[in-house]
């Protein structure tokens, strides 16, 4: 059975690359458009792998990863921040937050699949 994978971003450009890269190598890919739909997602679908934007309306990622970090369910899945924001500053809230890893947008398609693979096969 294929692995599945949240997506969570604003930008719907973005969410295709993902998706269209993701599904190419094998993947079920679930998509939600912001923070709080990503959220709901999660909880209504059980997935692999989270994939988040940080600057997103309603809800950023940094806090997508903290609600579903409090949660059971998702206590040890991993969580991706796919996003503009670089700094390292950034990346220690994240990694505060629970994020798994970091990429910064835009991202290579090779390298997002080597990352992927790497935390869930």
């Amino acid at each position: 059975m294929a692995k599945k994978i949240l997506t969570v971003d604003d930008s719907a450009s973005i969410r295709q690359m993902v998706v269209f890269t993701l599904k190419s190598a094998g993947y079920d890919v679930v998509e939600a458009s912001d923070g709080n739909l990503g959220v709901q997602q999660a909880k209504k679908i059980q997935v692999d792998l989270i994939l988040t934007d940080q600057n997103m309306p309603g809800m950023d990622g940094l806090t997508l990863i903290k609600t579903l970090r409090a949660t059971p369910q998702y206590k040890s899945t991993p969580m991706l921040m796919l996003t503009t924001e670089s700094s390292d500053a950034m990346k220690m809230q994240g990694k505060t937050a629970g994020a798994t890893g970091w990429l910064v947008k835009p991202f290579d398609p090779q390298k997002l699949l080597e990352v992927v693979r790497k935390v869930i096969g």
